[in-house]
């Protein structure tokens, strides 16, 4: 052991005799912070006694115990003080030294040996100071006073930060993220922190793309810099190595004479062939190399991992890599949180929680409100997870400056991440904007991400000529032009505590008090309601994907991924609208996902999940609900076939009051022509019998840093290791050696938040060990009145760390994940139907607007006058055709159904009553070849509808087509959107 740690010191002294000759010096300036909860006069002077402060390694939020201890408007709030010693070694001083933030929460004073370096104050972004003329030879004492009220107001324009919301930004006060001290040489590439720096740094981008012959031309543009005071001649190349850190390509720009004080921007280009491009689930990444070079030696070297990839935006869809792809994933809060840490977790579990969405099989995060921070960003990239980037916002437009305020927070977060291939978009706002500052926001794009292959949008952007993306919150959107897609839907929440109404606890579904005096049932869900709805909801979008028409939606994201400390409105005191709870242990919905998800448009492997467990008492009879790409599935229970369910929104099954009986139950789905497609089992586990530890950590181990972290899991099991899916047990931990305690989350008492007695739920649940400075044998216990106990023991590994310097960075040793490969080669689906032309139309009233009724715009509508004589349009088609469907999105087509009759040159094929839903309706007409095709209000239609949808608190808010409200006008028909098919295919 002694010799393993000697060969680790001697490698690190060898590393660091290295990084002072290299032409650039990036150090790890996490270790070795001091943390007072107070504000204390005359920190910011070197001399200042703080012996007894705490110990802490960034990242950290001075509140990081209040982590879903305490609802989101309950998180602490005040002054605090960082401070950090640190010496940089003499072969550095004379070089341009600058130190970076990836974030400050919410505003901090900065001071270097005694003196101010600047204040920042957005909460959100990264910034960097240069401190070239005030480290010191010797001891620097850094010191940090941080305000992270929740009404902080800049202090030059006395404006509060709209994203500062008690609502949905969770505040994790202080220095939560990592920080960086870079050493350059006098003529360098600049760093990409507009803040304080007025400098872009490097920008690569890919163009001229030959996908099926894997080449494209990479560019690469560096910002350069000379302070010298002379001018100087160097030469610009550029080094592309693969992943595996073989050279792939070395070409130049050749050479360039930058005067003193002056700032170039220099360039170079070269095709690269054989290349693996970035994709979903397939985060490959090259190192690209920007060199400058002064009589044949390299001063100054920037290394910055991306992948190449090519992305469009047309026709209502998303290409990527030339292959349509519905968007579907989560919209997740930014603040990514965990319980008793917050946000400042070791990039290896940004990365497992991340991964763990695209394992579900979401290709897509929206990040909401607010930028995410540079970890996550890195670490979608890794995992193969595309990302919507906002920047900064509350809930509406803004203006004066506070609108100045989310200008310049795009700016930077541009410049900062637009090297990241996960970033697809950029969003603008969480509710619309208006096209003078949906202009300003796409120039600002234009300006530093001019060819990122990025699209730039808002919420709610329906009819934009501006924006290149939108969608609403909650409903389905269709275009044929650029795409649209649910920006945040399913809001109900449920516990994963809560299996159904006949497990332990017994929780019936829906129980729990109040919202605003509002029935809160659509936040009180068991596991059962909540998979179920989330089938229900992503079904509205999928009916209306790619190849269902030229209209069409572009997919969806779920709000949200994992629970979190933000705004609730269930019995709890956190928000549980996660698939997976706040230690990311997988609900019912996840699996959901996970079947409905796999494939680019249509599925492309079929899976199946029965919902829940099979352990009950006798006499028990429930719906077993089962989710599958199938298009029939047969249940069976000990091999005897219970029948075909009952299905429901394309992928849900539902087998009624079947009896409980030990043993095994199976689910097989198949295809129309009775083709076995795929399988699942549950088996009845037996009496509790003991506990099982397993641990989940970074690749490399457990680090010494103060900072990582392991993940330990604690499962109740029976005597054949089956994890025992009712046991609630009350769990004791005991922990020894050189380690802090965080644990878990479980309902009870603060939710158990640093409890070292919590129980399992469903037989399972999850606690935190956090490394200290000292490395060591590390053993954790845990133990349950009647069970056997479990033990499991592990070893946190050295950090070198010299003067509060380390060359040991937080993500060394993570690898992308390529689990679901290159994207694959081909159409990503088979067209279900062909849209017929609607080439005129005519109406019983305001015939002038009927155009409003197919023009592509969810905006717009054509209403009649109300006459129910005059509630009819009829459209005339460019060709006769046989009329297979009829897709409508009618006014308030959430909260009203209508009466309606079609006809084809005047032949009743339908006659029914519209379906509510969050959108479009389909109508199934009787085929019939016609010319013409009438659609009519059949009789005055009553506003009554006892149907449910469940999509809002109470159905408050009836933003469910234009803004007029018909939901009570009698004899009145308002087609926001007609389409008419043929052709139609089945579904699955």
């Amino acid at each position: 052991m002694k010799r393993i740690i000697s060969l680790l010191i001697l490698s690190v002294f060898v590393l660091m005799a290295s990084a002072a000759d290299s032409p650039r010096i990036k150090y790890n300036f996490n270790p070795g912070w001091k943390l007072y909860i107070g504000d204390a006069k005359g920190a910011e002077v070197p001399g200042f006694n703080d012996a007894a402060w705490q110990n802490v390694t960034l990242p950290h939020a001075w509140n990081e115990d209040a982590a879903f201890k305490v609802s989101i408007d309950k998180h602490p709030t005040g002054i605090v003080w960082y401070r950090k010693r640190f010496k940089v070694p003499s072969s550095d001083i004379g070089k341009k030294i600058f130190l970076e933030f990836e974030g400050v929460r919410q505003a901090g004073e900065f001071y270097l040996n005694g003196k101010s370096v600047g204040l920042h104050e957005n909460g959100a972004m990264a910034f960097g100071f240069d401190v070239t003329d005030i480290v010191k030879s010797g001891e620097n004492v850094i010191a940090v006073r941080v305000d992270n009220d929740w009404n902080y107001q800049e202090k030059a324009t006395k404006t509060k930060f709209q994203w500062s919301d008690k609502n949905f930004n969770a505040n994790y006060g202080g220095l939560p993220k990592n920080a960086w001290l870079h050493v350059t040489d006098k003529l360098y590439q600049t760093l990409p922190l507009y803040s304080f720096l007025k400098t872009t740094g490097v920008y690569i981008y890919p163009k001229d793309f030959d996908i099926p012959g894997k080449t494209a031309t990479i560019v690469t543009e560096s910002e350069v810099r000379n302070e010298y005071s002379v001018p100087k001649t160097f030469q610009y190349e550029v080094e592309v190595k693969d992943l595996d850190g073989k050279s792939v390509k070395v070409f130049d720009g050749g050479q360039t004479t930058i005067q003193p004080g002056e700032t170039k921007t220099v360039s170079a280009s070269a095709s690269l062939s054989n290349l693996n491009f970035w994709s979903w689930g397939y985060g490959y990444l090259y190192t690209v190399s920007t060199r400058l070079k002064v009589n044949g030696k390299a001063i100054d070297e920037v290394n910055t991992k991306t992948g190449f990839r090519k992305a469009e935006f047309k026709n209502g869809t998303v290409y990527l890599n030339d292959r349509v792809l519905v968007l579907k994933g989560y919209a997740q809060r930014t603040s990514n949180e965990w319980p008793a840490l917050g946000m400042s977790v070791p990039p290896w579990l940004s990365d497992y929680s991340n991964g763990l969405m695209v394992e579900s099989n979401a290709n897509l995060v929206r990040w909401m409100h607010i930028a995410p921070w540079k970890q996550d960003v890195e670490s979608c990239d890794r995992v193969g997870l595309i990302q919507a980037m906002p920047a900064g916002d509350a809930e509406k437009d803004v203006d004066g400056a506070r609108w100045t305020q989310r200008t310049q927070l795009m700016r930077d977060a541009i410049i900062y991440n637009r090297n990241n291939p996960s970033i697809l978009f950029y969003e603008c706002g969480n509710e619309s904007i208006s096209e003078p500052h949906m202009t300003e926001m796409k120039a600002i794009k234009s300006k530093y991400d001019p060819n990122g292959w990025r699209a730039i949008g808002s919420r709610e952007m329906l009819d934009s000529k501006v924006a290149e993306y939108g969608g609403e919150m909650l409903y389905t959107n269709k275009s044929a032009d650029i795409p649209l897609w649910a920006t945040e839907y399913s809001r109900d929440e449920g516990l994963r505590k809560y299996w159904d109404e006949f497990s332990p606890p017994f929780h019936k579904n829906g129980e729990g008090p109040l919202y605003k005096d509002q029935d809160a049932s659509s936040y009180n869900r068991n596991q059962d309601t909540h998979a179920l709805e989330n089938v229900a909801r992503w079904y509205e979008f999928w009916k209306e994907r790619p190849g269902t028409g030229e209209r069409v939606s572009a997919g969806g994201v779920n709000i949200i991924f994992s629970d979190s400390n933000t705004h609730y409105r269930g019995a709890e005191n956190y928000r549980r609208s996660g698939e997976v709870d706040a230690m990311r242990i997988p609900k019912d919905g996840f699996y959901a996902h996970k079947v409905m998800w796999d494939g680019w448009v249509d599925v492309d492997r079929h899976s199946t999940h029965i919902i829940g467990h099979w352990n009950y008492q006798p006499g028990t009879k429930k719906n077993v609900h089962v989710v599958s790409s199938g298009a029939k599935v047969e249940l069976f229970i000990n091999g005897h076939s219970k029948g075909f369910g009952e299905r429901q929104d394309g992928f849900a099954f539902t087998f009624k009051s079947i009896e409980w009986q030990p043993g095994t139950i199976k689910a097989v789905s198949y295809d129309v022509q009775n083709k076995k497609l795929s399988e699942a089992e549950i088996k009845t586990a037996g009496a509790p019998a003991g506990l099982r530890l397993t641990t989940v950590q970074a690749p490399g181990g457990l680090k010494a840093d103060g900072a990582d972290v392991v993940l330990a899991q604690v499962e109740v099991v029976d005597a054949q290791g089956n994890r025992c899916p009712i046991a609630l047990n009350m769990i004791d931990f005991k922990l020894q050696g050189p380690a802090e305690w965080r644990g878990g989350i479980a309902q009870g008492p603060d939710n158990y938040i640093l409890a070292k007695s919590l129980p399992v739920e469903g037989g399972v649940n999850r606690v935190f060990i956090r490394s200290t400075p000292k490395p060591g044998q590390i053993v954790l216990s845990a133990s349950s009145e009647g069970l056997k106990s479990a033990t499991v023991a592990f070893k946190s590994v050295p950090v070198k760390v010299t003067n509060g310097l380390s060359l040991n960075m937080p993500a060394d040793g993570l690898t992308p994940g390529l689990k679901r490969g290159p994207t694959p080669q081909g159409p990503s689906f088979t067209p279900k139907r062909t849209a017929l032309k609607i080439v005129s139309a005519t109406a019983g009233s305001n015939t002038d607007r009927v155009a409003l009724s197919y023009d592509d715009n969810e905006l717009s509508d054509w209403v009649n006058d109300g006459k129910i004589s005059n509630a009819w349009v009829k459209y005339n088609l460019a060709n006769e055709s046989i009329v297979n469907e009829v897709t409508l999105k009618l006014n308030n087509f959430r909260s009203r159904s209508y009466p309606v009759k079609i006809l084809v040159d005047n032949v009743v094929v339908f006659n029914g009553v519209t379906p509510r839903s969050l959108g479009y309706c389909t109508l199934v007409c009787k085929p019939t070849k016609g010319k013409t095709v009438t659609v009519q209000l059949a009789n005055e239609a009553s506003a009554k509808d006892d149907s449910a949808i469940g999509v809002e608190m109470g159905g408050q808010k009836l933003d469910d087509g234009v803004a007029r409200n018909d939901a009570n006008a009698k004899g009145t028909l308002s087609i926001i959107e007609a389409e008419i098919y043929q052709n139609v295919v089945p579904q699955i």
